[in-house]
């Protein structure tokens, strides 16, 4: 139970595949890349160390795992160790309130698990504390048959149905409806994941910095690709916490992408030739200038979070510029929960 299956591992080669054609003609690595330039982290369970590395596989020009440093993040929050928050708690507390208010709401939930207890020969109670979404995911995704147990003396005997199933995952799309209704979550999900943007933020500017100033790269290689391989309950605050609200529950396998670019130096020919299209107007970028783009499996979402949402679009790029990023991490982010920083969230009564 809980290990990552061969259609898991071939997901994660495939997702590492799509990257490395992507990136492949803006040479992000070379084939004898230096282990400084990439960073892998991931949490404790294999299942996470196994995905990371099936996608590095896939991903970077000539694999070598002997030269991949594994980074253990003991929360799945990947928090490290700024992850002591009362507030978050609380928060999560309240959204776990929630979503139990929701299901003992639901009538035709509870009959489903009356009837799923009854087939399986368990408690009712105990089915429902297991919340059998992520196994009966698991039967249908392999495409094997849902469990199925003789009749006895505890059991009924039979098989769990597709019906069933249904009921319960038409249950949680309400509850993602809800949970965006109410608030409570984005709230948790904000702190959850401040830990985890800011370090992401703070790299990228350290990267924006070294390009500005035109540094030149290290012998060994500069950091370049980041790779933090979770949980579900990893990417679900993430994407609340960029204000993704909209996105589905992650799926097996699923991804978010940060990428950052730069706007080319333009030379005085091609500024005068831009002028004379009259394209001045729709881009304002200045040379050089640094952006970000967020990827949700593979499509742009980078328009959709709270941090771009406003911004105009750029015809000619559609990126954003990565001082907006930078400032909502660092405080337009915590206007949700009523502070200015972290510490103020995460401690003021």
């Amino acid at each position: 139970m809980g290990e990552l299956t061969q259609t898991g591992v071939v997901q994660h080669l495939r997702n590492g595949q799509l990257l490395h054609h992507a990136y492949k003609h803006h040479s992000l690595l070379p084939s004898d890349w230096s282990p400084r330039q990439v960073w892998m982290e991931s949490t404790g369970k294999s299942r996470t160390l196994q995905s990371g590395m099936a996608f590095l596989y896939g991903f970077l020009p000539d694999f070598d795992w002997t030269k991949v440093t594994v980074r253990h993040q003991w929360s799945t929050l990947f928090c490290g160790s700024a992850c002591e928050c009362p507030a978050r708690n609380r928060y999560l507390e309240e959204e776990q309130r929630r979503q139990y208010r929701l299901r003992v709401a639901d009538s035709n939930l509870e009959r489903t698990y009356v009837e799923m207890a009854r087939t399986l020969g368990v408690l009712t109670r105990q089915l429902r504390a297991a919340n059998p979404i992520d196994s009966l995911l698991c039967h249908l995704c392999h495409s094997l048959s849902f469990p199925c147990v003789p009749s006895g003396d505890s059991s009924a005997g039979g098989c769990l149905t597709m019906a069933q199933f249904a009921v319960i995952r038409q249950q949680q799309l309400d509850d993602e409806v809800d949970r965006r209704r109410v608030g409570v979550y984005r709230k948790y999900a904000i702190l959850a994941m401040y830990p985890y943007l800011n370090r992401t933020a703070n790299k990228m500017e350290r990267v924006a910095k070294a390009t500005e100033a035109g540094r030149q790269p290290r012998l060994n290689g500069e950091e370049v690709f980041t790779l933090s391989s979770g949980h579900d309950v990893t990417m679900a605050p993430l994407l609340s916490a960029l204000g993704l609200e909209e996105a589905k529950f992650p799926r097996f396998a699923a991804r978010i992408v940060f990428e950052m670019w730069k706007s080319p130096h333009t030379t005085q020919n091609q500024a005068k030739n831009r002028a004379g299209k009259g394209e001045r107007s729709k881009s304002n970028s200045k040379d050089g200038e640094v952006f970000i783009r967020v990827l949700y499996n593979g499509e742009d979402v980078t328009f959709h979070t709270a941090f771009c949402h406003s911004n105009e679009r750029h015809i000619s790029q559609p990126l954003c510029p990565l001082k907006n990023f930078l400032t909502f991490v660092r405080k337009d982010m915590f206007t949700i929960v009523n502070a200015t920083s972290y510490k103020e969230a995460c401690y003021k009564r």
